[in-house]
């Protein structure tokens, strides 16, 4: 999906980096053409100023998502998930990170969350990223305790694991 959306923009890499900001913050267009999370409007000037591209672009951009119904489904009911990832220090949480090759392999997510419940510990949050949005798509853990190492190198052990990180 992602690449048949970007194709809509392929004349314009400015436009395509509109798209993908959108796409990773979560942001939607409303009706009016702005931008907003949540009911909250986000200035096309700080858009622009963020990607580094002129007001008129982000304009262009939410005009043309508009303009098409496919575009205008997608953009208008995309939203945010609060993420612990970033507060886990604070929170005294701990992350694990799991890259693996095959991101479309089923069962990956199910099956390491299943290790970690075997050993009695919690999951605060998962989030796996979409491979039709992301680039390197990964899984992501947040536990309220630190993971053994016997069940880190078990998981890092996997047919399908690149590698670990932990936070």
């Amino acid at each position: 999906m992602f690449a048949e959306i970007m194709e809509k923009f392929e004349g314009s890499p400015s436009q395509q980096a509109v798209i993908r900001l959108l796409l990773e913050r979560g942001f939607s267009v409303n009706d009016d053409g702005r931008v907003v999370s949540g009911g909250i409007e986000i200035p096309n000037t700080g858009i622009a100023r963020e990607i580094d591209v002129d007001r008129r672009v982000v304009d262009s951009t939410t005009d043309a998502i508009l303009a098409d119904e496919q575009l205008r489904r997608i953009f208008q009911n995309i939203s945010q998930i609060p993420s612990l990832m970033d507060l886990a220090p604070v929170l005294d949480l701990h992350v694990l990170t799991v890259d693996v090759y095959d991101t479309e392999q089923p069962g990956i997510v199910a099956e390491i969350a299943g290790m970690i419940a075997d050993e009695g510990i919690s999951m605060r949050q998962t989030v796996s990223e979409d491979p039709e949005f992301a680039v390197d798509p990964k899984l992501y853990i947040v536990t309220e305790e630190a993971l053994p190492g016997d069940l880190l190198n078990e998981i890092r052990d996997r047919d399908y694991v690149r590698k670990i990180e932990l936070q």
